[in-house]
């Protein structure tokens, strides 16, 4: 479960139990199992624990010793409700022609730095490439990033893996080679003509 989710999950716990009390405070007894999660959340500002005074009142009403409590915050609130009302993303099927691509955190970075250089590359980003990294969403359910794609854009996709290799990280193509089956390799250069003068590297011949 992403970090992002194991807030959400936390702040709901503390949500119910604070509805089903008439004190508005959610109970240790009720919260063990996220407790450590409840503790972050107040270090966050987004949950709130009871002082020795709340605890002492809060023992008086249950009868027993309430060794601490939760309610949310203001900010937690309106993060727990905001959350819930946000358009979510769609897992509707792609359209014909295109394949669902997941990506993990790390493959997008590199996917985002290749179309951010695309006016300087010599091999460019396949048509329409930039466009659809720039639709990706975040599918919380897999945790991974999701793009919908073509074919040439899948090949333009290992070539940026392949120069992500070639600059020193293996993992981002080995996992897109697994997952899709497509890896980048370039062909050798053609040798050139006998008795024809090749101008060097970068520059242009008069």
């Amino acid at each position: 479960m992403a970090y992002e989710d194991r807030t959400v999950t936390a702040l709901e716990a503390v949500a119910d139990r604070q509805r089903a009390a008439d004190h508005g405070w959610a109970l240790d007894w009720d919260l063990r199992p996220v407790k450590q999660r409840v503790f972050n959340l107040a270090a966050r500002g987004l949950t709130e624990l009871a002082d020795r005074e709340d605890r002492a009142a809060l023992s008086a009403w249950e009868g027993r010793a309430v060794q601490w409590a939760a309610r949310l915050t203001a900010p937690g609130h309106d993060l727990l409700l905001y959350n819930r009302l946000r358009p979510q993303p769609t897992a509707a099927a792609p359209e014909p022609g295109l394949q669902r691509v997941e990506l993990i955190a790390s493959q997008m970075t590199a996917l985002r730095l290749f179309t951010t250089l695309a006016d300087r590359l010599r091999v460019p980003p396949a048509d329409g490439l930039a466009e659809r990294v720039r639709a990706a969403h975040r599918d919380t359910a897999v945790n991974r990033h999701v793009l919908h794609l073509t074919q040439e854009q899948m090949e333009s996709v290992a070539y940026v893996f392949w120069l992500h290799r070639m600059s020193g990280s293996a993992r981002e193509a080995n996992r897109f080679a697994r997952d899709y089956g497509i890896t980048h390799q370039p062909a050798p250069a053609a040798p050139a003509r006998p008795g024809r003068a090749t101008a060097p590297v970068g520059l242009v011949s008069a």
